[in-house]
């Protein structure tokens, strides 16, 4: 290998270990109409006001990458390479809902201590400054691991032409939004947000360890005539949110939620960030 073509691989693995340390991470949601026998290009996207830059596909950084239609799951791992993709290009084989689950692999980061507590403030997350204050720690810097947890949901057509299935078939729902896919940290619509109009209510519910998480603050991010519109919602016991969603096109939901670790070097919190995102239709179906 060059010492050039050694460099541009290094700046390219700096970059992606610093735009890491932004704020939300997601999978880009896809507008344009899709359609069985095509393929669409997705694109991960890293940033904060749901407002991001490319981060790129790649393995080293991926623990798992899946697709889940109602045929069941799809490991995606092959399409994955050791040097980063912008855009990762997936043939779509069937018509219906489409998810794409990718977790990350984990990274760690060292705040200072007015930045840590500024951000557990941003994300919902002052039990953990209460914890750092009771053990005398409020002081020192944050120093996380984190994982990222990612969601989108595809609305995938049938070709033109296309016969369509038997009576029985038909009459059977796709519940492929619903999927629990056991993501540590998981975002489940409880409705297909790709079928919803506009100004209708989603619930949302977010598991911890395959349990309800109850308190989490979730947001849901929207672009609208070049401003972003930001709803937030704190789960209950039962771990579930409800948002009106006021206006068609990209959305993405987002939560935080961390836990203390002992018995790592360097380490003292375990961060968990999950995103979801998908598009309301104008007319309420894709």
């Amino acid at each position: 290998m060059t010492k050039l073509i050694y460099r541009f691989f290094l700046l390219v693995s700096l970059l992606y270990q610093t735009s890491l340390q932004a704020h939300e991470f997601w999978i880009a949601p896809v507008t344009e109409p899709l359609v069985a026998g095509s393929q669409v290009g997705l694109s991960l996207l890293v940033g904060e006001y749901f407002a991001g830059d490319l981060v790129g596909f790649s393995a080293p950084q991926t623990a798992s990458l899946g697709r889940y239609t109602a045929a069941g799951r799809q490991d995606l791992s092959s399409f994955l390479s050791s040097t980063q993709v912008a855009v990762l290009q997936l043939p779509l084989q069937s018509a219906g809902t489409h998810l794409v689950v990718f977790d990350s692999q984990p990274n760690a980061i060292t705040l200072s201590a007015d930045s840590f507590h500024a951000y557990l403030h941003d994300e919902g997350l002052d039990f953990i400054k209460t914890k750092r204050e009771a053990a005398g720690t409020k002081a020192e810097p944050g120093r996380e691991r984190y994982r990222r947890y990612v969601k989108t949901l595809l609305q995938v057509a049938k070709p033109a032409g296309a016969s369509s299935k038997s009576n029985a078939d038909s009459k059977k729902p796709d519940m492929t939004h619903a999927t629990v896919v056991g993501q540590r940290l998981e975002l489940v619509p409880l409705q297909n947000p790709l079928s919803l109009s506009p100004g209708a209510s989603l619930g949302v519910k977010v598991l911890f360890e395959s349990k309800p998480l109850a308190g989490a603050l979730l947001k849901a991010w929207h672009k609208r005539s070049g401003q972003t519109v930001m709803v937030r919602a704190i789960t209950g016991v039962d771990g579930i949110v409800k948002f009106d969603l006021p206006y068609a096109g990209p959305w993405m939901i987002s939560v935080v939620h961390m836990v203390p670790v002992t018995g790592v070097p360097d380490i003292d919190w375990d961060s968990f960030w999950g995103s979801l995102t998908f598009v309301v239709p104008p007319g309420g179906k894709l």
